[in-house]
């Protein structure tokens, strides 16, 4: 199994920034497939940033050229950058991923985002 845990969600003023981290413990994670995902209340869980097979980055359109998905693959940790925060961003995030021994994937206990405008 993969046990991811989330940190750094809060509350903000539009426009501010936070960054979000997602370390994980126990079985190794298959390459390229962590990601974040968020879902605001009433709302259907939504990809925002992973991974391509090529490794690159991709993202949501709502949050291109605001949000960066990078990793540190010595920490086990993966994070994202949010610049720009709009009020439509409130939504609690997740992390996911992963592992290599099977194709489920694994799901962080979500960090509350909260954007006031």
């Amino acid at each position: 199994q993969v046990q991811l845990v989330e940190s750094g969600g809060g509350l903000v003023q539009a426009g501010g920034s936070l960054r979000l981290s997602c370390t994980a413990s126990g079985s190794m994670v298959r390459m390229n497939t962590q990601a974040w995902h968020r879902q605001a209340p009433g709302k259907q869980r939504e990809l925002v940033a992973g991974f391509t097979s090529g490794g690159g980055p991709n993202y949501a359109d709502s949050v291109k050229g605001r949000f960066t998905i990078s990793r540190d693959n010595a920490k086990n940790t993966v994070y994202l950058q949010m610049n720009s925060l709009k009020p439509e961003d409130t939504a609690v995030y997740y992390c996911a991923a992963q592992s290599v021994w099977s194709p489920k994937t694994y799901w962080g206990q979500g960090t509350q985002v909260t954007v006031s405008s």
